[in-house]
């Protein structure tokens, strides 16, 4: 296991996401970098896989802790308040910090499970491209990722995480934005469906 150096001199931001039970942190420094993403829906997921998850799990009252390039993303539990979480949050990243443990152990999440047929390939490949360069970046802005999951019969498969999963407005993004956006594009595509985690 490899230690990352100590900092102790480090300022951790916080901003609203538009779902107002999640909290997007910024701690300074890469978290996953160009690793990918890593989304933990309970604190069994967490362990083992991530030490950072782990220990923000363990302040109590998070529902979902997702990882991405340099941001944090914790979804309070229901009756949580986040004038009371927000703080134990932030003393849980600082110390996974300064203990120079890594973020995740292994792989972050990637390319796996996508369903398309293979002569849809180049159609994928657009697909992709178009989410990486347009839709990602300001996904994760507010917190989030949106995954390609896969494309049959002109139908996108795509999954919401982070800030964006269980957003009131995730819905409308998908269809309104992210759907409209894809089918200018590529006209094979004639909807986008939200797959569930």
């Amino acid at each position: 296991m490899q230690r990352q150096p100590r900092d102790p001199a480090m300022f951790i931001e916080t901003e609203a996401t538009p779902n107002p039970a999640t909290l997007k942190f910024l701690p300074g420094r890469d978290v996953l970098g160009e690793r990918g993403t890593a989304d933990f829906t309970a604190a069994a997921e967490a362990t083992g896989r991530s030490a950072l998850a782990e220990r923000v799990f363990q302040v109590g009252d998070v529902a979902r802790v997702f990882l991405g390039s340099d941001f944090v993303t914790v979804t309070k539990a229901d009756d949580a308040d986040w004038a009371m979480l927000r703080p134990r949050v932030l003393g849980a990243i600082m110390e996974h910090y300064l203990s120079g443990m890594p973020v995740l152990e292994g792989t972050a999440e990637g390319e796996h499970g996508e369903d398309f047929d293979a002569a849809d390939q180049e159609v994928v490949a657009q697909i992709k491209e178009l989410l990486d360069t347009r839709v990602r970046p300001a996904v994760a802005g507010d917190g989030g990722d949106i995954t390609f999951h896969g494309f049959r019969d002109g139908i996108v498969k795509l999954r919401m995480q982070g800030a964006c999963s269980g957003c009131p407005s995730s819905r409308a993004t998908l269809k309104h934005g992210v759907e409209n956006m894809l089918r200018h594009y590529v006209p094979e595509v004639v909807a986008v469906e939200q797959v569930e985690a």
